[in-house]
This record gives C-alpha cells, sequence and structure tokens, in this order.
C-alpha cells in the first residue's frame, strides 16, 4: 500500500516538474521578448535567453536520471543564485524581483519535510540580505529603467508568480489527497477504526459525493440495468472503495440503496410526466433502470412505504 502510494506522489511530482518547467520556460521567453523589443537592454535579453535555454537543456537531460528531489534541491538553489542579478539590477527601481523568490519555500514545503521548509527560507533572506548589503556597498553601471517600464514588468512578474503559486498549490492539493486516500484504506483495515463515523474518516467525502451525483445525474448511469459500483468507479477513474465510503457517509447503507434511490426518483418523474394510461408500468421501470417487476415493487416499497399501484393511484386522485 505504501509503495503504491510512493508510486502515485512520485508520479505527481514528476507532473508538477514538467509543467513548473513549461511554465517558467514561457515566462523566461516573454520577459526575454520584452527586453529585447519592448525595453531594450542587451544584457538582460541575453541573461534571460540563457537561463531558458539552461532550463530547457538541463531538465532534458536529467528528467529520466534523477531522482526528483535531486533535481528539484539543485533548481532551487540555481534558480536562487540567478535571481540574484536580477535583484541587484531592479534593486533601486522594484522590489518586485524579490517575488520571484517567494514561491522557493512553498516548493520545499510541496517535495520535501518541514526542516527544508526553514532551510531554503534561511536560504531565501540570506540572498535578500546580501542583496541589500552589496547595492549598498557597491556601485554598479546597470541600465536604468523609467517607471512605466518598470510597471510593465512588475506587472507580468506578479500574474507570472501567481500563476506558479497556483501550480505549486494545485499539485500539493492533488499530492495531500493521495495521502489522505491510503490514510483511510489504512485505517478501515484496523479494528478500532469501525467505530469511527464514514465521514469522519473522508475529510473529502462531501466534494466527491457532489462529483459522484454530478456524473450520475448528467450521464444518467443508472438507467443502465447493469450497472455498479465497478462501471461508476471507471467511469469516474476513482478507486470504487472511496466512492463506496462517501456514499455511506452521506447516510446510505451501501451503493445499491444509493442507486436504487435514483432510479425510484426517475420512476416517479416518468409517472409524473407520462399519462400512465398511454405507457406501461413495464416501460416506466425498465426506463429508470429496473430489470423486472419484482424486485422494481420491493424497491418501491422499502423506499416509499407504499406499493408502486398506490403511489399511481395518488397521482390519479391529484
Amino acid at each position: 500500500m505504501n509503495a503504491t502510494k510512493d508510486i502515485k506522489i512520485e508520479q505527481y511530482k514528476r507532473q508538477l516538474v514538467y509543467y513548473y518547467t513549461s511554465l517558467m520556460s514561457v515566462i523566461l521567453a516573454i520577459f526575454a521578448l520584452i527586453f529585447t523589443f519592448i525595453i531594450p537592454d542587451k544584457v538582460m535579453a541575453w541573461y534571460l535567453y540563457g537561463g531558458l535555454f539552461l532550463l530547457v537543456y538541463t531538465y532534458l537531460i536529467v528528467r529520466k536520471t534523477y531522482s526528483v528531489n535531486v533535481m528539484v534541491h539543485s533548481y532551487i538553489i540555481i534558480a536562487t543564485l540567478y535571481n540574484f542579478y536580477i535583484m541587484l539590477v531592479f534593486w533601486d527601481n522594484s522590489i518586485a524581483s524579490f517575488v520571484w523568490l517567494i514561491p522557493i519555500p512553498l516548493a520545499a514545503y510541496v517535495f520535501f519535510k518541514r526542516k527544508y521548509v526553514f532551510i531554503y527560507s534561511m536560504f531565501v533572506l540570506l540572498n535578500i540580505a546580501a542583496g541589500y548589503l552589496i547595492s549598498k556597498n557597491f556601485s554598479f553601471n546597470f541600465p536604468q529603467h523609467s517607471q512605466e517600464d518598470v510597471r510593465v514588468t512588475d506587472t507580468i512578474l506578479m500574474i507570472s508568480n501567481v500563476a506558479v503559486i497556483s501550480l505549486l498549490l494545485y499539485f500539493k492539493d492533488k499530492i495531500k489527497r493521495v495521502e489522505i486516500y491510503h490514510e483511510i484504506e489504512g485505517k478501515t483495515h484496523t479494528p478500532e477504526v469501525q467505530t469511527i463515523s464514514v465521514a469522519d474518516k473522508i475529510p473529502f467525502a462531501d466534494e466527491l459525493f457532489e462529483k459522484i451525483e454530478s456524473v450520475m445525474e448528467e450521464k444518467q448511469l443508472y438507467k443502465d440495468v447493469h450497472f455498479n459500483i465497478s462501471k461508476l468507479s471507471t467511469a469516474m477513474n476513482i478507486n470504487s472503495s472511496y466512492i463506496s465510503k462517501s456514499i455511506r457517509a452521506k447516510g446510505y447503507p451501501n451503493f445499491n440503496n444509493y442507486l436504487n434511490r435514483h432510479r425510484i426518483e426517475c420512476v416517479k418523474r416518468l409517472l409524473n410526466e407520462n399519462d400512465i394510461e398511454k405507457v406501461t408500468l413495464m416501460y416506466i421501470y425498465t426506463e429508470a433502470g429496473f430489470s423486472n417487476q419484482s424486485t422494481f415493487n420491493r424497491v418501491f416499497k422499502q423506499m416509499e412505504s407504499i406499493t408502486p399501484s398506490e403511489y399511481i393511484s395518488n397521482l390519479q386522485i391529484h
């Protein structure tokens, strides 16, 4: 079970590295083009082109041969040092260059244990402190940029960082869900957990149940006579045990009870929408997913406390 969890988390982390590399490549390309054509600055433009090349080239080389942790550790250190020059260039014009460093502790939080969040947070603060000391004690002949130029770059910079942070948080959530799923799986095999309500064991039960309801209603899966939890699991690409726990958390004894509730509600809608004298009862219950009348009669009486005939009679009276 732990092996399955670790494999899944590893897959998500590699996906995150891939999407992050793609996103940062686009961002660096945009800034390089800006400093080439809109805000002419040859040094900065070539610095960004160099960073773009280094990012893409090294990723293509190491993505299959190195572990995710090694890649991320290396990237965090190199990216922070790479940003140092940019931070110095814009030190007197804008503090927005510091924003590039904000995702560093967050990335450590996604990939590593808490101690690395602290370590890389200190690393970022030391870089900022070093930038402050160097800018105060040394003079550089950096190109001057107007306030309008800085506003343009700052705006794009903020948008880019929101995108990066959103990507990190999205995958952190996916990784957390895998951890919760496997924690639930592990606990359900211990006797003492049986006394705990299903809702307590599945903090995301409501969200999962809403997705189940949406799929059932939109695709009307309950109309399939042979429909079962395995088919729903395939349709949603979610483990059937999670579906079962989520359904029980909402008060249904089991999946069949939940399925039959959908079918009975469908029968009631069809009875209200159709003239029972013009359509047969067989058409109604088979359309709703019941295979035979005896099963339909039993389930209907169980759920509505009256027989189908009594229900139809009450409809005709009203």
